[in-house]
């Protein structure tokens, strides 16, 4: 096949960033991580646009994945993308395609006035540095924790998304015995996810005489030790998980002056508009 005489105007790299990871936590083969450990982020195409207006692959995950392998060819497997870096790397997408600055709306709770903030995603990125300390030790145990991949992130997220639904619809069920079933096992599913995400979070735990890394040992582990022990370990993954997740910005009102914090969430229908 005859070289494309048009590739010399193909899209090029834009930005380049480092990971909030260091390119830590991804398995063999993953991830192609330069001597600099700075990756090339390409700016979305035609195609990786009409994908992220795609409602099936925006709900089950393949929306972001795809647009991943367009935009960031060094992430071998966006599926076991660590959670530390996921924002980093949509963030970095965003300002690749449609540049730096970013318009975020915003209602005022003092004044209650609507305005648009122009937000800078290059000093977002500079604020992503989780504090992840990943080893503790409980008496003769020593536990080591990991971020979760983006893809059990997922499934966390549609067996969440699916309970929160059932939750929603048991006020519809009138009768009660029924009722109180269907409540009853949304609890127990609650509950389950809860484990199955700590459980998740912790890569192994050490005894003076063996490390311990099967997933089903560890899930025992945790429905068998003392609620102390569960709280320090439950605590911990919440800790991890908040410090990798962007922090609200900080707004000052332009029609009362009032200053305020505004969650920022990536909404990647919208987000790369």
């Amino acid at each position: 096949m005859n070289t494309n005489p048009l590739k010399q105007y193909f899209r090029r790299p834009s930005i380049y960033i480092k990971l909030p990871s260091g390119g830590n936590y991804y398995p063999e083969g993953a991830i192609d991580l330069p001597d600099n450990k700075e990756i090339p982020i390409y700016p979305m195409t035609a195609i990786d646009e009409i994908t992220s207006k795609t409602p099936d692959a925006l709900f089950n995950g393949i929306a972001v994945i795809e647009i991943i392998k367009s935009c960031v060819p060094n992430i071998k497997d966006p599926w076991a993308i660590p959670s530390i870096d996921l924002d980093a790397i949509l963030i970095s997408i965003r300002a690749a395609t449609n540049g730096n600055m970013l318009d975020v709306e915003s209602v005022c709770p003092s004044c209650s006035e609507d305005a648009s903030y122009n937000i800078n995603l290059v000093g977002l990125l500079s604020k992503l540095k989780p504090e992840y300390e990943d080893v503790i030790k409980i008496n003769e145990l020593t536990i080591k924790f990991k971020p979760l991949s983006y893809k059990k992130v997922n499934e966390i997220n549609l067996v969440q998304f699916e309970i929160e639904k059932t939750i929603r619809n048991i006020e519809t069920i009138t009768d009660g015995e029924e009722r109180l079933q269907i409540s009853t096992q949304a609890m127990k599913k609650l509950t389950e996810l809860s484990m199955t995400l700590i459980t998740e979070t912790i890569d192994s735990i050490s005894t003076p005489t063996e490390i311990v890394m099967e997933k089903e040992h560890i899930n025992d582990f945790l429905r068998n030790s003392d609620k102390n022990t569960f709280d320090i370990l439950k605590n911990t993954a919440i800790k991890l998980r908040e410090s990798s997740q962007l922090k609200p910005l900080q707004v000052k009102c332009i029609h009362c002056q009032h200053e305020y914090e505004q969650t920022l969430t990536l909404n990647v229908t919208d987000f790369f508009d």
